[in-house]
């Protein structure tokens, strides 16, 4: 059976945007799930392409008239996806990549069981995780404390997933994707027998 919503999630600098953006450039017919955010653009991010960048009022707007499938405040912003971004790409038969946090995640698989195929990106370690934070350079000492906290939650979660990916080697990493992406978009019926 083909599943169409490819979902990535993994503690804040496992790897999953990187993974989510080289599946994208590998396979022409998939497209990335646009999030909603209410969190401060950053000078790389183009609204739109990165997230929605929505204020605060909007965004509840949109809780309040059932816009989204999913959301969550986290570290004082609000993130979610929306409903009909999701809805539109199942009935045209799209293959949609998210990037999304574990809640997120669970989320889309209790609304779309039979569509949804869940990867968690996982770090090889909590060290190696707190020295990708630290190496980014978007986020103060106390704001890195707070997603290795949370680090920890989300790792308690993996067993929820169709696979687990532990990157410790980007190039083994994004391969190990791509086959998952592969088995789930031609059906096959040995897809759980990946790794």
């Amino acid at each position: 059976m083909k599943r169409q919503l490819i979902v990535l999630s993994a503690p804040s600098g496992a790897g999953k945007t990187t993974v989510a953006r080289h599946l994208l450039e590998t396979f022409p017919f998939l497209r990335f799930s646009v999030s909603a955010t209410t969190r401060d653009r950053r000078e790389s991010e183009i609204h739109g392409k990165d997230y929605f960048f929505l204020t605060r009022e909007e965004f509840k707007e949109r809780i309040e008239n059932g816009d989204l499938i999913e959301y969550e405040e986290i570290f004082g912003n609000y993130y979610g996806t929306l409903r009909s971004v999701v809805k539109d790409a199942i009935s045209h038969g799209d293959f949609i990549v998210f990037d999304v946090d574990v809640k997120g995640a669970l989320s889309l698989r209790h609304e779309f069981p039979d569509d949804t195929v869940l990867i968690f990106i996982a770090p090889p370690d909590m060290q190696t995780l707190s020295e990708r934070l630290h190496h980014r350079h978007t986020e103060t000492n106390a704001q890195i404390a707070l997603r290795l906290a949370r680090a920890e939650m989300e790792m308690g979660h993996e067993k929820s997933f169709d696979y687990v990916i532990v990157n410790g080697n980007l190039s083994e990493t994004l391969s190990k994707a791509e086959e998952i992406v592969r088995f789930n978009a031609e059906g096959s019926p040995e897809q759980q027998e990946l790794f």
